[in-house]
This record gives C-alpha cells, structure tokens and sequence, in this order.
C-alpha cells in the first residue's frame, strides 16, 4: 500500500500465508517455492543494482512477518540476512565503513542464532541460559572492558572481536556453525518467521486477542536499509498520533546510529521525535525535528498521506540511512481506550469517518477499561513516588511484587493481583504480562515492546523507571535505599508514571463527558436494550448514568453488605433467629422501613 502511494519503501516482496501454512505442514520449503523467491529477488536486485551473496557489491536482505492482525513483537524478525565472510569485505568496499559492517555482522549473528538455530529449532533453554542472553553478556563484558556505556561506543576491532566470540558461542551451545552461505541464511529466516506463527508467545497472544490460528503469518523480504551507519543515521517508531491519550500530535522516538530491534527492544531509552513527545528521560536530548529538521519534514508529510489513507492512527517504523528517509513497515496502530475515544470522535467531528465507523473503531474490552478505577487523588497527594518512569499505560495498578512472567502466571492462578518488574520485557513474557495486574520495566521507552502490548490492553504499565536495580535471581529490586521482595506490594499510577511503596486507595473513575456522547452515538444505531445487575441505590444510578434501561437482576441481600448496612444486618439476623412466629414478624417489622428505602431508591 506504501509503495502505491509514492512513498519511499525499500524494494522487496512478500511470501504468503498460504505458504506459511503450508510450510507448517510439511515442515519445509519446496525447491519450486525457492526457485520462485530467486525470480522476485532478481527483481529487488535490478532495483538496487545489487546481487545477493555477490562478493563485490551484495544485496542484504530482512525477513519480517506480516499477519492479518497486528501482534507487536510476538513474531520473529530477522536483519542483515546475507552477511558472510565472503561478502563482507565487498560491503566494506563499497560503503567504506568497515565499523559499520562489522556492526551489522555482529547483530546478524545474535539475531539469527537465537531466531532460527535456537527458537526455530525447537531449544528451549531455561531463562537466562539461551544463546542471546549469553551473547548480551559477552556484549555488556566487551563494552565493561572498553569503558562502553553503548555499543554505538564501540570500535571495529571490538566488533570483530565480538563476531568471533559469538560464533564460538555458536559452536559451544549449539553444536554448530554459523552459516556462512547466503541463502542457507535466507531460507533459514523466511523458514522461522513461518515457525513463529506456532510459537509459544503467538500462540498465548493469539488466544487473548482472539485471532484464527488457521490465518497463518506472511514473510516479507525486503532490501536492508540501515541506521547503523554513523551519525547521520537512525532508526525509529512513531504514531501519526499520540497512542495514550488519542491528542492530534505526532508523536514518536528514534535512535541515532542503530538499527530498527534497538527502539522496540528497549534496551536503549531513545530520543523523542519532537518537542510533544519529550518525557523525564529525553527532555535534554536533541529532538529528530532539532538534529535532522528535513527528515523529520519528510516523516510528517508520510504521516499525513498514511493517515489519510487509512483514516484512522498510524504506528510506523522508518528508518534513516545517510540522510536518506525509508518508510520500513506501518500498519493501525495499538492505543489505550482513552485514546481509541478520542481519536475516533476526533475524525468524526472532522469529517474522516461516520459515525458507524467511529462507534467500530472502540472495541468493547476498550469501553470497560474506560470505567476501571483510579488511584485516590487525595491518598496519592500525601504518598511520595519511590521511583518515576514512562507513562506507557493507563490507570492505577495495585500488587505483589514479581519479576518471572512463570511467577506471574502461578501466583494469578493463586487468586493474587501481581505487579510484574523486568529490566525490559521481550515477547517471551505475554502470558505473564497478561497475568499481572500492571507491568514495570527500568528500560525502554514509549515505543518499547512492553509500552506496545499493555496500551492495547489498557494494562497499567510503566517503562524506563530509573534507579531500579533488579535480581531476578534473587528475586528483589532494590529501589533508592529500600529492598523490595517478591511478595511485597507496591502501587503504581500508570497514567503519571510514578511508583509508590505499599498499597494506595483507589476510587472509581470520573465521569467522562466525551464517553456519553459516544454511548448517545451507540444507541442511534443499536438493536438490542441493556438491563443492568444493581442491587443498591448506587449501582442503579451509575447504571443509569451508562444507558441502562433498567435493572435485570436486583439481589436484595446486597443491602446488608458495605457502609451503612449495620442495623439492618442485625436485624436480618434477628428475624432468622427467631424461635416464634411473632418474633419473626416483630423482627420483619423492624426491618421493613430499611428494606422499603433501599428497594424505592434502587428502582
């Protein structure tokens, strides 16, 4: 759709679901499927000038996946496919920036390892011990030893260094090569983007979001453009508007001199785009708008084009490589309730969409979470936060503390509200994201995977909380001077991003005038008429509030629950233990006038 509209997408083409599906079924990719992917990359070849696996001037590739519906993170994704040791020195020649190539090299082999000689492969290593995780700490001791903060620190004999270390990591777990042929590489990722249709963490998402397991997933094979190649380079995720509270702004982040799993992975914390989306942690970073003002001009002209036609919030991927704008992938982007209300009223009062699509665009899941408490803001004014962070997801959260997503799971099943801590979440941690009540990261930023996944669940959810030393092992976080333990409880305000020590009062959410022109736009078009379940004075004016045209179910017992409910409890209990007749009717006497007041008011 992209390229139809003008826009500057790296060539490449797409291999369909039906294959995906098939591949599943047979457990490979035929010689005929091969020999069609050769024709459509000849064609990406001509485009570029390029050849894949040419020694002199070779053509790299990425392999993503494509479903129906969006599910941020839960596939696999696999860059720089075509790197060997043969086709190196040519990249080397022709962008004379051996850093650069070294870099890529590098990410290359961490990301296929762990994608298709790990993952794909069926190995499933306990947390901590699969070829990524021992990569990171080869990487992280590299960086220790060259006084690092960042890997953009790093030089290029480093990089060769850690290209060795980590095929010897290869050898060591894995009992093999690398490979060093380029489309033993190529066949290798297009085969594991498929296989990630049928793993673990797509499966659990598919589940919660209720997608056909039949759809399957399409590859996309794509030219690489690359935002590792120096200063004028960068690569970023952005919203055609912001995606926690629905305002008209552009909003996004970027990182200079990286490449596109570096923003969402959020192992870096990235500079906003532009003055609207500064936070705590960018405010005195240079802005994309202040560092490349004609890039950024260009990114706002394509937000406007996708905007307009898709007419709906757009999430995009682009990337910049030597002052050069690629548009890498977009697709309608995950927002909390809050914003799905406003950005639809929005286009409707602007003449974008009618009001049957409006209505559309609010998932029902969406319009509960519109209604879910809130902390107590008078209980909140005398707490003091322990730590800050990114508001990345609505709404207050209260819990015991955990840090596996397995822990998380078990202690839900356990009947117990948990609040998850990561250093960053990966895709590997959707059912215990799922579980918790709100999730706590003290990486990443606004467009990280965390951020991505709890916004499109109104999950409470706080990312890039600094001063968080984390011990999954030892299960506890040390926070300032006080160390929390699995177990303990802490609150956190989703919307404000702060974290508070022990449990805060929460309340019911406010009135929200925006929502009840919507549910007035609702009853225009429905069909069907809505009784509440209320069984006091209010629980039917709230029901009221909300459209509901009267009660279905009113259990009178609830009177003698909650505040208030005293007297006539000890009635009730007075008339049940009545010994005769006329005592029962002298207690049911007593008891008339509270049960008559209760039962006038709620109807």
């Amino acid at each position: 759709g992209a390229t139809l509209l003008g826009l500057p997408v790296p060539p490449g083409f797409t291999i369909s679901t039906d294959v995906c599906n098939l591949y599943l079924k047979t457990g490979g990719l035929s010689n005929e499927l091969k020999a069609e992917a050769k024709e459509s990359l000849a064609f990406v070849e001509e485009a570029l000038g390029k050849k894949f696996g040419d020694p002199k001037n070779p053509l790299l590739v990425s392999c993503r996946s494509g479903a129906r519906k969006s599910m941020p993170g839960m596939m696999e994704t696999v860059l720089n496919v075509g790197l060997t040791t043969s086709t190196v020195p040519g990249l080397i020649e022709i962008s004379q920036n051996e850093r650069f190539v070294y870099d890529s090299y590098r990410r290359l082999i961490m990301m296929y390892s762990d994608v298709v000689m790990e993952k794909a492969a069926g190995i499933e290593p306990e947390e901590g011990h699969g070829i990524r995780a021992q990569m990171e700490r080869i990487l992280d001791r590299t960086k220790k030893s060259a006084g690092c903060l960042t890997d953009t620190c790093l030089n290029v004999e480093h990089l060769k260094e850690l290209c060795e270390e980590f095929k010897d990591a290869v050898r060591k777990t894995l009992g093999k090569e690398f490979p060093d042929d380029p489309f033993e590489q190529l066949w290798g990722a297009v085969g594991a983007v498929f296989k990630s249709w049928g793993g673990a963490r797509a499966i659990a998402y598919r589940r919660i979001e209720n997608i056909p397991d039949e759809w399957g997933t399409a590859c996309t094979v794509q030219a690489m453009v690359f935002g590792n190649t120096g200063n004028k380079s960068a690569t970023g995720v952005a919203f055609s508007r912001n995606p926690a509270t629905g305002v008209n702004e552009f909003y996004g982040e970027f990182l200079i001199n990286a490449q596109g799993e570096d923003v969402v992975a959020g192992t870096r914390t990235p500079n906003a785009m532009n003055e609207a989306s500064k936070n705590e942690q960018s405010k005195d970073l240079p802005t994309l708008e202040e560092a490349m003002p004609e890039m950024y001009n260009q990114l706002v002209d394509i937000r406007d084009i996708l905007e307009k036609d898709t007419k709906d919030m757009i999430d995009l991927e682009f990337t910049i490589e030597d002052n050069k704008l690629f548009l890498v992938q977009h697709r309608v982007g995950k927002r909390t309730a809050t914003a799905a209300l406003n950005i639809a009223m929005d286009m409707l009062k602007n003449g974008e969409i009618d009001e049957e699509t409006a209505i559309l665009r609010m998932d029902p899941d969406q319009l509960g979470q519109l209604l879910y408490p809130i902390l107590d803001s008078n209980a909140e004014a005398q707490a003091i936060p322990i730590a800050r962070g990114l508001p990345a997801g609505p709404g207050g959260a209260v819990g015991q503390i955990v840090f596996t997503s397995e822990a998380a799971v078990q202690w839900k099943k356990n009947g117990k509200a948990v609040i998850l801590i990561r250093e960053e979440t990966s895709p590997e941690d959707i059912e215990g994201m799922r579980a918790a009540n709100a999730v706590l990261t003290a990486r990443g930023g606004m467009t990280s995977h965390a951020a991505l996944v709890t916004r499109g669940w109104g999950k409470c959810c706080i990312v890039g909380a600094a001063g968080l030393d984390i011990n999954t092992f030892e299960k506890q976080v040390i926070i300032g001077d006080t160390v929390f333990k699995e177990g303990d409880l802490l609150t956190l305000n989703g919307t404000e991003g702060l974290v508070y020590a022990g449990e805060l009062p929460m309340i019911e959410a406010t009135e929200n005038p925006l929502l009840k022109e919507f549910m007035g736009l609702i009853d225009k078009y429905r069909r069907l008429g809505v009784r509440a379940n209320a069984d006091t004075p209010e629980d039917a004016k709230i029901a009221l509030g909300f459209g509901a045209e009267g009660i279905g179910l009113f259990r009178t017992e609830h009177m003698f629950y909650g505040s208030g409910s005293d007297e006539p409890l000890f009635l009730l209990r007075k008339m049940i233990m009545s010994n005769t007749r006329s005592e029962r009717l002298h207690a049911l006497k007593e008891l008339e006038p509270f049960v008559k007041k209760d039962v006038k008011a709620t109807m």
